[in-house]
């Protein structure tokens, strides 16, 4: 029988298990990688959004680049990215990220960003052109997008997909009956239709998707989300623990162990995944070199 840490708010915050526990950033090349980002006048969303496996990442050169800015335009009840009125889109920002891939000698890059509901397409043409810039720069680098869900709207996802990304990823991030506390802005009926567009528009592209459990889901709907996503035929899907960032950020409803993800792998791989990573510390870029090869492995021998 799987340990289940509760926490509530009404005592003082539990300490995190040990496999939640991560050793602090700090080596050499976690600092190169800092500086770099820097001087490039870069963001990443391994810093905005306080991810747990920074240290780890940056110590192997890789990491995820946002774009468009640090300012979302959603105030997402889980997420620590600062929200407001961004900045003016900065065209430069393509090049300034294939620089930083070109100068790191990446070969598997993932390229995301804040919500722009602010402009027209969404950002959707940042996203494009940082796909062709990296590409002239370091032809052999592959790319994921995790993309926002611009608004529903067809031809910015087109013109996203049309740029040839080798991973197209979405995240879902929670079950539907969550969806009002946690994602300010999103519907879960659009990001089922985003991930099934994809498919259609390109289906030589593979689709991704992540959730978040511990917001108060039951095992009953993640079951559901599963079949969902199998049904709009996402290929990929990654599965995390919810982490509050701040008191003022929703609530955790508990900690899952980790035997808990070994079993909810499991079912999403009967369900026809054909890639799955879960663990307490998995979040959607985390890995990503090696789940995309992993993937093409494992749709190779179907």
């Amino acid at each position: 029988m799987p340990r289940i840490i509760p926490v509530t708010d009404a005592r003082p915050r539990e300490p995190k298990p040990d496999w939640l526990r991560v050793r602090a950033p700090g080596s050499p090349n976690y600092h190169r990688l800092k500086s770099l980002i820097r001087d490039l006048r870069l963001h990443t969303v391994c810093e905005d959004a306080r991810c747990p496996n920074i240290g780890e990442c940056w110590n192997h050169g890789t990491a995820t680049f946002m774009i468009l800015g640090d300012v979302c335009t959603r105030a997402c009840a889980y997420c620590a990215v600062a929200h407001g009125r961004p900045e003016a889109i900065d065209a430069a920002e393509p090049e300034r990220v294939a620089a930083a891939v070109e100068a790191l000698r990446l070969r598997y890059v993932v390229v995301t960003s804040v919500d722009r509901d602010d402009v027209p397409d969404g950002g959707a043409s940042i996203f494009a052109e940082t796909v062709r810039q990296t590409r002239a720069r370091v032809p052999d680098c592959r790319i994921e997008i995790l993309i926002p869900d611009f608004k529903g709207e067809a031809e910015p996802l087109h013109a996203v997909l049309d740029a040839r990304p080798d991973v197209l990823n979405h995240n879902t991030e929670t079950v539907p009956r969550l969806y009002r506390m946690a994602r300010s802005g999103g519907r879960y009926p659009r990001t089922l239709e985003l991930l099934e567009r994809s498919r259609r528009y390109a289906p030589h592209i593979p689709t991704k998707t992540g959730l978040m459990v511990g917001l108060g889901e039951e095992k009953d709907e993640l079951v559901q989300t599963f079949k969902d996503l199998r049904r709009v035929g996402c290929d990929i899907l990654t599965l995390g623990q919810y982490l509050r960032p701040t008191p003022g950020h929703a609530p955790m409803a508990r900690y899952y162990h980790p035997e808990e993800f070994r079993e909810l792998k499991v079912i999403a791989l009967d369900l026809g995944f054909v890639h799955v990573e879960s663990g307490p510390l998995v979040r959607s870029s985390y890995h990503a070199r090696e789940t995309a090869d992993a993937f093409a492995a494992n749709a190779q021998s179907r």
